[in-house]
């Protein structure tokens, strides 16, 4: 009976190892959020995203996903993107000076955690029959037009995070594509221009604040800079093994805003100390690597770069929310994965893991050498 119990689990083409690695991360969420407030509001709604979200993850482990390298399913599903980008400009609502949520009946999304998605597999799409001639210049601006209609749409929200997040996967998809150095340097290029405009033209105040207070935290405390300080004064209390559960000054008293969202990392690390965040990173660690050995063994170019785009979506928001509460970046809202309280990141990021693993019904190990020349490129 026992045997018979460890077959179908066996069955369901999970990666143990990675699922294993994310339960203590939802954890210190759920215990984090827990413990700096008596009223379990937080906790008992994220452990209902949570629920959710994996069930979402082993549902979509059943499918068999080969029907998205077709054109058709691809561009159905970035028009119905950039259309609910559209309508979160036209119609959506604005919180915290962001127009980033669409309400229905009291349920709110964030249409754009799910367009992170879409672009990943529409990019994957696109480098899958063109990774030979990836050093031709016209397929990193094709493939940059693709990802600049959802980016502008995102970034006049302004939802400047996300739209970093947007670029990122871009990029990161673009040298896993075996881009050239000069092209490399051409996207670089791009890329400061971009910049330049969005400053000129998009950014709003608060916006240019909070980069500016970045390049000098402390000269407007009570200001723009006040929630870089407070989390920095958060982590650096922790010290080695953290002021205990549930006595995180900081956020217990208010001083750390957002703590269950954009600084959670922050009171996590009040807490649970320098220990507590090497395991935080030790855990994701683990995760990305488990990502990208799935990635490795995809079927075909498209399931390995759909695995590698989903590893960068993880990294970049890990590194930015990471950077942004030890005052190495500029505070831009970004939650971290499996960590920050709400439903649309989490199902999110649950679904493109789903997907990651039903892909791997049909996956095949590939010798080293492969990977290189078959999604990699030539060096």
């Amino acid at each position: 009976m026992l045997f018979g119990f460890y077959d179908r689990i066996l069955k369901l083409n999970i990666d143990w190892v990675l699922f294993l690695a994310i339960l203590p991360l939802l954890g210190a969420g759920l215990l984090t959020m827990n413990s700096f407030t008596t009223d379990s509001y937080f906790f008992d709604r994220q452990l209902f995203w949570i629920v959710i979200s994996l069930s979402i993850f082993f549902l979509f482990s059943l499918f068999d996903w080969r029907f998205l390298r077709r054109t058709g399913v691809v561009a159905s599903l970035y028009v119905a993107g950039c259309a609910g980008l559209l309508l979160l400009v036209l119609f959506g609502q604005v919180t915290r000076d962001v127009q980033s949520w669409l309400s229905f009946g009291g349920v709110s999304i964030q249409p754009v955690e799910f367009v992170k998605l879409i672009i990943i597999i529409i990019l994957a799409k696109y480098f899958t029959r063109r990774h030979m001639e990836i050093a031709h210049i016209r397929h990193i601006l094709v493939s940059g037009f693709y990802t600049l209609v959802p980016f502008t749409l995102v970034a006049i929200q302004p939802d400047f995070g996300s739209a970093v997040v947007i670029f990122l996967i871009w990029l990161g998809m673009i040298i896993v594509s075996g881009i050239s150095k000069k092209h490399l340097l051409l996207v670089f290029g791009g890329g400061l221009i971009a910049f330049i405009f969005l400053w000129g033209f998009v950014f709003a105040d608060y916006q240019k604040a909070r980069i500016m207070t970045f390049v000098h935290p402390l000269t407007d405390i009570q200001g723009a800079g006040y929630n870089a300080f407070q989390s920095m004064v958060a982590v650096g209390s922790g010290q080695i093994f953290g002021k205990g559960v549930g006595y995180g000054s900081q956020s217990r008293l208010n001083f750390l805003p957002e703590h269950q969202t954009d600084f959670i990392f922050a009171a996590f690390a009040e807490e649970w100390g320098f220990f507590g965040i090497l395991l935080v990173f030790l855990l994701f660690g683990i995760i990305i690597w488990r990502i990208i050995s799935n990635a490795k063994k995809g079927a075909s170019n498209f399931e390995a770069l759909f695995g590698l785009g989903l590893a960068i979506f993880i990294m970049a928001h890990f590194t930015i929310h990471i950077g942004m509460n030890i005052g190495l970046l500029p505070v831009t809202g970004l939650p971290i994965p499996f960590m920050s309280y709400g439903g649309s990141h989490m199902f999110a990021i649950f679904a493109g893991l789903g997907i990651l693993m039903g892909m791997r019904k049909y996956s095949h190990p590939i010798h080293r050498g492969d990977i290189q020349n078959e999604f990699i490129g030539p060096r």
